[in-house]
């Protein structure tokens, strides 16, 4: 599983990188469901297409040469990818009552044309999601209601109305569709009457009040002398997932720093061989993102314009006609982050005050920060995000 960990570290720093380009405030969404739903249009993309919805599964070590082999590396590659997507999913599904997550992907496609059998069940085996046929042409509206029902139903109806009114037309013929839903409880939780209002600094002269949850424990902890940076690292309930934050020291500091973070070094630094327990005096504000992306413009930007076009687009191994191509790629994901979390171990705070004491890091979450969501027995990347205005 270490490739697709790599992999989606990659892709999600890519678009990351992309998305900030036009997007000033926060940005959250989930490398692991966004190349699952691409893992499902691979399945049925042939020749320059296939290529290069395969960038989003480059991983750290890839190379230029690497990724300009025989076609036959290249089918081995593929099945690969659509291998690990099915043990990951399957894990992913059976995570525990302790916290929710939902990723799911859908297909709806214009119910004239015709599908290969051997793609949907191919769709299902590997993704755990299936084509759905939707009449595009003679009902596009009631086909856009039929859609939005499925996404607010593996939401927890958290997402309403995913597609406005008129953003689909009689001229659609296949429309893609990823959710992501999650709220985890901590390993540790926080005490709530330990949370106070205090500042969260947009910038030096800027700031807005936040709830600050607060608490003292030993937590996984480096810090990056060369950035003026740390990273902490959280464990939710049973430790299956951790979110890892990234804060710089100063204020202003994140933008300072994006361009010196790769991919490579953000893998090698919340290695657990990198990482220390540390006690910390962490401050981190309750806060829930919701965010929605049509990504067809920034795939392009980093280098998969081909699936999106009408002209170039080959999904002959999803249909036996010509014409087919991804008119909308929509992701929206969700998450709430709060002081929830175990009662075994709220004991462990009494006595808990919020004054800074000797020993201890100081994490103090009030300005712009990085942090990423990772399913640790895969190393894989389920959300990525900057928390930079409350």
């Amino acid at each position: 599983m270490d490739s697709l960990g790599a992999a989606s570290t990659r892709f999600g720093f890519d678009l990351f990188k992309e998305l900030k380009k036009t997007n000033d405030g926060n940005i959250f969404f989930s490398p692991v469901g966004i190349s699952a739903a691409i893992g499902m249009l691979l399945l049925g993309a042939r020749g320059a297409t296939s290529s290069q919805l395969q960038r989003a599964f480059r991983s750290v070590k890839d190379t230029e040469s690497s990724r300009n082999k025989a076609e036959e590396k290249e089918t081995e590659k593929t099945e690969e990818i659509h291998h690990q997507f099915q043990k990951l999913l399957t894990e992913i599904s059976k995570l525990t009552n302790d916290y929710e997550l939902n990723i799911a992907n859908r297909l709806f496609g214009e119910k004239t044309y015709l599908f290969l059998q051997k793609y949907l069940d191919y769709v299902e085996k590997y993704y755990h999601a299936f084509l759905e046929p939707v009449d595009f042409i003679n009902a596009a509206d009631e086909s856009r209601k039929k859609i939005n029902s499925w996404v607010e139903s593996q939401t927890n109806e958290k997402i309403k109305d995913l597609f406005p009114d008129g953003s689909l037309s009689n001229s659609t013929k296949l429309v893609l569709v990823n959710t992501v839903y999650f709220k985890g409880q901590w390993h540790k939780e926080f005490k709530k009457e330990n949370t106070k209002e205090e500042k969260f600094w947009l910038n030096k002269s800027t700031s807005k009040s936040v709830l600050m949850m607060t608490q003292r424990h030993s937590f996984s902890f480096t810090f990056l002398e060369d950035l003026q940076a740390k990273i902490l690292g959280m464990p939710y309930k049973n430790n299956d997932l951790s979110m890892f934050v990234l804060l710089p020291n100063d204020i202003d500091g994140l933008e300072k720093i994006i361009d010196k973070i790769t991919p490579e070094k953000l893998v090698e630094w919340t290695n657990p061989g990198h990482m220390e327990e540390r006690n910390v005096n962490l401050h981190l504000p309750r806060f829930e993102v919701e965010e929605s992306y049509d990504l067809e413009d920034v795939l392009a930007a980093i280098g998969m314009g081909d699936a999106f076009s009408e002209q170039k687009a080959d999904y002959s191994g999803m249909s036996p006609r010509s014409g087919l191509h991804a008119q909308k790629f929509l992701h929206r994901s969700f998450m709430v982050v709060t002081e929830e979390g175990t009662e075994a171990t709220a004991a462990t705070s009494i006595g808990f005050t919020v004054s800074s004491a000797a020993g201890y890091e100081n994490v103090h979450c009030n300005h712009p920060f990085l942090f990423f969501v990772r399913h640790n027995e895969s190393s894989s990347v389920l959300f990525f995000g900057r928390f930079s205005s409350p």
